[in-house]
């Protein structure tokens, strides 16, 4: 009964934005880094983003870098993703997993939520 549930996508228009919120429940979010991650069919899973336990270290996937970021709320249980300047190859199942304090080249998430799909089309 350990869950993350993903909320925001949706269709956007190139150049656009969205903000994911990953929302868990049934455990204490303090101390688990949260990271995104996302997959397109046919294609290999890959890490988005990643934010520490306490928040005080991000990373970001080089193809994402400088028009994502992420953050959290403790208080509220929630992650968030902003997305700007979206482009077309950012198409995916995005995906948050919690692993405990560190983000550690986003190995070993033991808790996934479902997906939200983003769509980035004109």
């Amino acid at each position: 009964q350990l869950q993350l549930v993903e909320s925001g996508g949706g269709l956007v228009q190139p150049g656009g934005s969205l903000r994911l919120s990953c929302a868990a429940s049934g455990f204490t979010l303090d101390y688990y880094a949260i990271a995104w991650f996302r997959q397109a069919p046919g294609k290999e899973r890959e890490g988005v983003s990643c934010i520490s336990s306490s928040g005080g270290s991000t990373n970001y996937a080089d193809s994402v870098k400088g028009r994502f970021t992420i953050s959290r709320d403790n208080a509220k249980k929630t992650v968030y993703l902003q997305m700007n300047s979206l482009k077309p190859e950012d198409t995916a199942v995005y995906y948050c997993a919690a692993r405990g304090f560190h983000c550690s080249g986003y190995v070993d998430f033991a808790f996934w939520g479902r997906g939200t799909q983003v769509t980035v089309s004109s």
